[in-house]
């Protein structure tokens, strides 16, 4: 054995993790990385080890013919990280493995002692933040590594290559290649689509009512609702049919809009009375400190964060020593973490704001990580936010307050509110007004759930009355009748989908992010706004699946797939049995519950799945016209398209399958029929001209499909296809226009139509097109005369700010406004510009998140070092060509010197 050097290794996952711990230790420790997973199951037939490749199960990289034992393999990019890693064991006298805490963590500390094979002694640390005591208190009691944590880890990676491998290939012969399956991913895409089913059967429905305007005898003014006439109650939305649109309830009065009209005009000229006063005071408690699954909710509402940008910041939060893991189902607080959040709500906020004990709050989910604490501030006491906020970037720091302002208001004391009900009756309507006062802002004070301002919130979730008591006269100032239309329910957003997985007890909440973003990248889902919308891609996965893997989609047998997991991680249960019969079935019995079988009842599918049946979708049959046949949604190799016979139409990018209907896909239809009759015939090519409606909207082409000289070309900015004639058409192919030659350059004068509109160019110099001028048109003069005119940013008039701030930039001391750019809108103090990023709006943006974007941006520099950046690169590319020329000599030299 070697000497003692007096040297520990240490590995953690991350470098910056290993940064961090580094400065906490002493010289006798070195903390190396080992940057995530060293050791998986083969990513592809290539990786496989050439001894298993003629096996039938070789593709699975599981020997499911011996106990389902995994094949792992260290993948390409990871053998120089474990040489390193190997290199650096050399003479330690102890190692550390310091990864995270939960089922991955533990798994890649048992990969790496089994990978070192260390003939030290090895220690497990285990810490939930990263500080120096927390740091100090895990050397001083290490544990062993734990087999439960790791089999539980290796039964869900056995689950998921079983189920995503088999079924992903069955998918890619009856649906489409590209397209995946997974034990979460999948019931993740089911939910989505069938909240879409909800919104295509939904029937909507139109009431009205009337809303009134009443004053007090002090004049104090208030409006009410009217809630029945004539002993009959006018219904509100939730009591009609969503299937069918009709009332519930035959009982209640359904008022049109002349009914409605004829009773506000009687009601005009009648005494109303107050009947009845109700003053029910109420609490309102804190919420719980964040678990992995609420931060993401949170930060999606009130930040905008997709769950992987939030992940993402917590996961810096967390490794820079910020914050406490942030992978968790726990809202335990430490003793330390309470009483440091006690302590600041009585510095920050006054004894009269703290609870007067310490609140605990019940875990819901009964798993092996409730070991960790809840995300809070790492430390004690906590760092204030604007302690921190020149270290941190705008993402780390938004969360990062977040985080802070939610812990400490869950030691805080309760809001105090009241909600006053007032009942007001004439000529037989009963109208009734309700308001929330209030009365102690508590915990409010500090964190509002779903509001970045709590002053404003606390405003608005204030409904103040006048003061009034029982047969108090009130005058109608004025009575308007109101419109109402039912509306389908609300799509999922990321922070709904994450709590209604959560709440299903459907995976796990550390890996929603990844979820999410595979069901968008694999086109079963994209995004309208914050909204995410099934493809039909995902109606027609989803629809197999359902009729013939039922149990892998059922949301009650996923739960219980987890919760096995979580009885192998508490050693409480083995996996092997549990294995063979979700794999291969049970003998003798039938396929429910785990006994799933699905290698054979995967076999028995491929013939009995016929795709034209799972990918067609009705929309019903036209009762009129000359086409009368029956038309389909149906989803192709090349995507989805309307079928009616022999017919065909393309459905456009962004038309979501609520909006699909009979009367929708016909004109689709019609629309598609006019793109295969040509428009005309060009008269100097003699090649038809065609008019389609593509990704980007409608244009035209000259030239069949198959035409490899066929040149397409955009209609202009107002022009509608139906107005299109072939002499437009032609006008169109000839863009862009020659105008002539520039006398004073001998160059020609162009006119184009662009990304951003029409513009005429002469060498380097271009100019927009005024409004109301075409490239069409437009003659040699007048763009000459444009070409010499002043170049300006843009093509009007600057236009009117977006939002402009009350408080000047404290940097520029110059006006802070956000105004519409040509790429989309922009905040700018006068000196620095940054855009908005996506799902930002500018009404919704406060002075501090526009002074958080430009301060990000002022410090990446001004925009002119990208000229100098250009410079240095082509230098670096000469010089690279050296240096590799260099290589090569030295490569052969020592090559020669070797031999």
């Amino acid at each position: 054995m070697a000497n003692s050097t007096g040297r520990s290794l240490v590995i953690v996952e991350s470098p910056a993790k290993a940064r961090t711990i580094s400065k906490y230790l002493g010289k006798g420790y070195q903390v190396e990385a080992s940057i995530g997973h060293i050791r998986d199951l083969p990513g592809g037939a290539k990786e496989v080890p050439e001894k298993y490749k003629k096996e039938p199960w070789a593709y699975l990289g599981v020997n499911t013919e011996n106990d389902f034992e995994p094949i792992y393999i260290v993948p390409a990019d990871k053998k120089k990280q474990v040489n390193k890693l190997k290199e650096a064991l050399k003479g330690a006298d102890n190692l550390y493995l310091a990864t995270d805490e939960d089922r991955e963590g533990e798994a890649i500390s048992w990969h790496l002692q089994e990978i070192l094979k260390p003939k030290v002694p090895v220690h497990r640390l285990v810490f939930h933040e990263i500080t120096k005591e927390a740091i100090q208190t895990a050397i001083e009691s290490p544990r062993q590594i734990d087999a439960g944590l790791v089999d539980a880890q290796e039964t869900r990676r056995i689950l998921d290559r079983l189920y995503g491998y088999d079924v992903s290939q069955l998918l890619w012969k009856k649906v489409g290649r590209g397209l995946s399956a997974g034990r979460v991913q999948s019931v993740a895409v089911r939910l989505i689509v069938e909240r879409e089913r909800e919104r295509i059967a939904f029937h909507d429905a139109t009431y009205w009512d009337l809303e009134a305007a009443f004053e007090t005898s002090d004049r104090e003014s208030f409006t009410a609702m009217l809630t029945s006439v004539d002993g009959r109650r006018i219904p509100a939305g939730k009591d009609f049919d969503a299937t069918n649109g009709k009332l519930k309830n035959a009982d209640f009065l359904q008022l049109n809009e002349s009914e409605a009209t004829e009773l506000a005009a009687r009601l005009r000229t009648a005494e109303f009375n107050v009947t009845k006063v109700e003053v029910k005071p109420f609490s309102e408690r804190p919420k719980a400190p964040f678990t992995t699954s609420t931060l993401q909710q949170e930060a999606n509402r009130k930040l905008g964060f997709t769950a992987r940008r939030a992940m993402q910041a917590a996961q810096k939060l967390y490794e820079n020593g910020y914050i406490t893991y942030m992978r968790t189902d726990s809202t335990t607080l430490s003793k330390e973490a309470i009483g440091a959040a006690r302590d600041l709500v009585r510095s920050e906020y006054g004894d009269s704001f703290l609870h007067p004990t310490v609140r605990v709050y019940a875990n819901k989910v009964k798993n092996a990580q409730e070991a960790h604490e809840a995300i809070r501030p790492a430390g004690t006491p906590f760092r204030v936010p604007q302690a921190v906020r020149g270290e941190l970037d705008s993402d780390q720091f938004r969360l990062f307050e977040l985080i802070w302002k939610r812990t400490v208001a869950c030691q805080m004391a309760d809001a105090k509110k009241q909600r006053i009900s007032v009942t007001i009756e004439g000529d037989g309507a009963v109208f009734t007004a309700s308001g929330t006062s209030i009365l102690f802002e508590g915990f409010l004070r500090a964190y509002v759930e779903g509001s970045d301002d709590p002053e404003a919130e606390l405003a608005n979730k204030e409904r103040l009355l006048p003061a009034m008591s029982q047969q108090d006269r009130l005058m109608a100032s004025n009575i308007d009748p109101k419109s109402h239309t039912t509306q389908p329910p609300s799509r999922y957003s990321e922070a709904a989908l994450t709590r209604t997985l959560e709440e299903k007890g459907i995976g796990r909440p550390s890996t929603f992010a990844s979820i999410i973003d595979t069901i968008q990248k694999r086109d079963y889902v994209y995004k309208k706004g914050t909204a995410l919308v099934p493809s039909w891609t995902a109606f027609s996965v989803i629809r197999l699946l359902e009729t013939h893997f039922g149990p892998l989609v059922d949301y009650e047998f996923t739960a219980q797939m987890e919760d096995f997991l979580d009885t192998i991680s508490r050693k409480e249960a083995e996996r092997l049995e549990y294995l063979k019969r979700f794999y291969f079935g049970d003998d003798g019995a039938e396929a429910n519950g785990e006994a799933i079988g699905l290698k054979p009842r995967l076999e028995n599918k491929v013939e009995e799945i016929d795709p034209r049946t799972t990918a067609k979708f009705t929309l019903g049959t036209p009762t009129t016209g000359e086409h009368r046949e029956e038309v389909f949604v149906r989803v192709g190799k090349y995507g989805p398209f309307i079928e009616q016979g022999e017919r065909r139409g393309s459905i456009p990018d962004g038309l979501a399958p609520d909006e699909m209907n009979l009367v929708k896909a016909l004109e689709l239809l019609e629309q598609s029929a006019v793109e295969e009759e040509p428009l005309g015939i060009h008269p100097e090519t003699q090649k038809p001209i065609y008019v389609k409606v593509g990704r980007f909207g409608p244009y035209i082409q000259l030239g069949e499909n198959d035409d490899e000289e066929k040149r397409n070309q955009s209609l202009l900015k107002g022009m509608a296809v139906e107005d299109l004639t072939l002499e437009t058409a032609c006008k169109l192919l000839l863009l862009p226009r020659t105008l002539g030659t520039n006398p004073e350059n001998g160059e020609p004068v162009q006119a184009f139509d662009g990304r951003y509109g029409p513009y005429v160019k002469c060498e380097k110099e271009t100019r927009s097109l005024p409004a109301g001028v075409s490239p069409l048109e437009v003659t040699f003069d007048e763009a000459i005369t444009l070409l010499k005119q002043p170049k300006t940013r843009g093509r009007a008039a600057p236009k009117e700010p977006l939002r402009t701030y009350e408080k000047p930039s404290p940097v520029t001391e110059q006006e802070v406004k956000i105004l519409d750019g040509r790429y989309g809108p922009y905040v700018t103090d006068g000196e620095t510009n940054a855009s908005l990023r996506k799902g930002m709006e500018p009404n919704e943006m406060t002075f501090e998140a526009a002074l958080d974007l430009l301060a990000e941006r002022a410090a990446k520099g001004p925009t002119k070092k990208k000229k100098k950046a250009t410079k240095k690169k082509a230098t670096k590319k000469k010089a690279a060509k050296k240096k590799s020329a260099k290589k090569k000599t030295t490569k052969k030299k020592g090559t020669v010197k070797k031999k």
